[in-house]
Formats: structure tokens, C-alpha cells, sequence
């Protein structure tokens, strides 16, 4: 378990490094380029749609987990938006919270009883 609460510390410092320098350097605009390159069919357009679809699926999954109550739809959509710096934190937080039942982990605590 110490293990992995080490790994979302690196999960977080290595993209937000990223997107600090992108958006430095490039612009904070991401959007317009982000959906050309998927309208492409490049390469880059095959990775940002996979990117894209990880990021819906960890939004739904963060809603599902608190019963898409009014919060569990914000940190959804905050999930959607915040990607890996949302989602790294909040594995951890819930993975000392399960006290490492997997169970609890990724069904929560409702969803482990019943």
C-alpha cells in the first residue's frame, strides 16, 4: 500500500510539469487543437480520442461512485477536466479511506455492502 500511495505524487507532478510548460510555451487554448488533430485522423488525433475517452470514462466512473449525487456529478465533471490531477488525489485519498480492501476502493463504501 506505501507503494502506491507514492505513485500518484509522480502522477500528478509529471503531467501538471507538462501542462505548465505546454500552456507557457504554446498557449492555454488547448481545445482548437486538441479536436483538429482528432478531425485529422493523424496519429494525434488517434491518441486524443483515446485520451478523451479515458477521461469521460474516469469522470462517469468518479459520478457512479458517489450515486451521480450533485457531487458525485461535480467531481465527474471535474474528473473529465482535471484528468489525472483530479483522478491520482482522489485514488489516494479513497485508497487510504478503504484501508486497502480493493472492494471498497473502487465500488465505495455503499457499493462494497450491498
Amino acid at each position: 500500500m506505501g507503494k502506491f500511495c507514492i505513485c500518484p505524487v509522480f502522477v500528478v507532478l509529471c503531467p501538471g510539469t507538462c501542462t505548465m510548460m505546454g500552456g507557457l510555451n504554446h498557449g492555454w487554448n488547448l481545445m482548437p487543437i486538441f479536436f483538429r488533430d482528432i478531425a485529422a485522423t493523424t496519429w494525434p488525433g488517434q491518441f486524443n480520442s483515446g485520451f478523451m475517452s479515458f477521461l469521460a470514462l474516469s469522470g462517469l466512473w468518479l459520478g457512479w461512485r458517489h450515486r451521480f449525487s450533485p457531487g458525485g456529478v461535480a467531481l465527474g465533471i471535474l474528473g473529465i477536466f482535471g484528468g489525472m490531477m483530479v483522478l491520482a488525489p482522489y485514488l489516494f485519498f479513497a485508497s487510504i479511506e478503504a484501508n486497502g480492501d480493493v472492494k471498497v476502493l473502487m465500488l465505495g463504501r455503499s457499493g462494497a455492502i450491498g
